[in-house]
């Protein structure tokens, strides 16, 4: 069946290249996302791989199962976007002045997945040689560990050890020689591997503190935040560079923040994002005029504390995980 839609999609059918390719659209907006970073920018780029692999798949000769010849188109349509990017603009601050962090680190220019996206991936295996599994390789600490890398060790990282290709095809999706290939693979595997890989909860575990997380911030209840948290726990806004770290910092910046708003409060939509429990914040306007979104907060769960608070300041993000107040 699969050889005989391959041989339509190249004669120009283009209904049959859609049935090729649509059962790997949600696999391939992980892969993009992976790489860039942003579901919008994942979104986009899908597009014009999608297009690219239609324009290319005359010269599709088989050798290769469709999966992986849509993931090289993806992989290079991702790598030119990355070397094509204009330059970043500063990333935004708070609206409002932040106290001092603990410390600063480079911008990261990443967004949260919804989870929603993630239902119904299809089941195939990676390969052989994956190090990471799928639900590990989405999470927030090991993405941002990930774009720490430089475009091509990134990739070279996601080919061989998320999708599991061996070295020789990561190579040629790379466009360059085995050894170069194998460096950047290990030299991404140093930075990546360094991480505090997550222990998972329960999900009862999980479900009971994202539940106390939100009552104790819907109420302004810094203290009871804080109770809540690990000791070494962090507090990010990504591509903000400022790092809260551990309890006290945690808390100066949560009551400035609260400071900041005059009494209004948060509304907390519960959702999932990278497999991490997640809250869509709207801000309740007490005059009653129309509710304001604020972007999205998310958990980083280990066993039953709180190791990592990562707000998305974006107010987009309430609608794109399609939450209503």
């Amino acid at each position: 069946m699969t050889d005989a839609l391959v041989a339509r999609a190249r004669a120009g059918d283009d209904v049959a290249f859609a049935e090729l390719a649509e059962p790997h659209r949600a696999e391939l907006r992980v892969h993009c996302y992976r790489l860039l970073g942003t579901l919008p920018d994942a979104e986009r780029v899908l597009q014009e791989a999608l297009v690219s692999a239609w324009r290319t798949i005359p010269a599709f000769d088989g050798t290769v199962p469709v999966r992986d010849w849509l993931h090289r188109v993806a992989t290079a349509c991702c790598l030119t976007a990355l070397r094509d990017a204009p330059p970043r603009p500063a990333p935004p601050d708070p609206p409002f002045r932040p106290p001092k962090p603990t410390r600063t680190v480079e911008p990261q220019w990443l967004g949260p997945f919804p989870d929603a996206l993630l239902v119904g991936l299809p089941d195939a295996p990676p390969g052989p040689d994956a190090r990471y599994t799928a639900d590990e390789s989405i999470e927030l600490a090991f993405l941002t560990e990930l774009h720490r890398l430089a475009p091509r060790p990134r990739a070279a990282l996601v080919l061989r050890d998320v999708l599991g290709l061996p070295l020789c095809d990561v190579a040629a999706i790379l466009a360059a020689p085995q050894d170069a290939a194998r460096d950047d693979v290990e030299r991404a595997r140093t930075v990546v591997d360094a991480r505090e890989r997550r222990h998972t909860p329960s999900r009862s575990d999980e479900r009971q503190l994202a539940r106390r997380f939100a009552r104790a911030f819907a109420a302004d209840q810094v203290d009871g935040i804080v109770a809540l948290v690990t000791e070494d726990a962090r507090l990010t806004m990504p591509p903000s560079p400022l790092v809260y770290e551990g309890g006290p910092a945690i808390a100066s910046f949560l009551r400035v923040s609260a400071a900041w708003r005059g009494g209004r409060r948060f509304s907390l939509l519960p959702t999932r994002a990278n497999r991490q429990p997640a809250f869509g914040l709207v801000v309740a306007e007490p005059t009653g005029s129309r509710p304001q979104h604020s972007g999205l907060v998310v958990l980083t769960v280990q066993g039953r504390r709180i190791s990592a608070l990562t707000r998305f300041l974006d107010p987009d993000l309430v609608e794109l995980f399609g939450l209503t107040a």
